[in-house]
């Protein structure tokens, strides 16, 4: 299945609410998947899933920060982020990009204080934005 975040029903929402750890995908420079455990929010009326890290992190250097991506004319990279609850999972395809402004980075820090617990403090911490494209699962 292919859907849009915001138009899939209840099921999906609730799933993306509840507390799970999940995987985030990223493409190493030499095209190797790069796959972490991380905690991952998801803004679905807006279409755009996040993950908050650390600014030093792999996950992070595999990614274009958001004013070079737009200078350049891309979208982001590619990535995938995903949850699995038994036989309940959900993955979102999408095109990412690291955002290091302290008003984006709050936003990420917020939403992630609701699905999972306020994060440690971390004055490096970054926000992985990810535009997502595509959805599937189960749920």
């Amino acid at each position: 299945m292919s859907r849009e975040p915001r138009d899939l029903g209840e099921g999906f929402h609730a799933f993306w609410r509840e507390r799970h750890l999940c995987t985030l995908t990223t493409l190493r420079a030499d095209g190797t998947p790069h796959v972490v455990p991380v905690g991952v929010t998801l803004d679905a009326d807006a279409g755009i899933a996040r993950v908050i890290t650390s600014g030093t992190s792999r996950k992070v250097r595999d990614l274009p920060e958001a004013g070079e991506a737009e200078a350049a004319g891309s979208e982001g990279a590619p990535v995938a982020v995903c949850q699995v609850d038994g036989r309940r999972w959900s993955t979102l395809e999408g095109r990412a990009v690291v955002r290091r402004d302290p008003a984006s980075v709050a936003e990420a820090e917020r939403r992630y204080a609701e699905r999972y617990k306020p994060p440690r403090e971390n004055p490096r911490r970054v926000v992985i934005e990810i535009r997502v494209t595509r959805v599937m699962g189960n749920f």
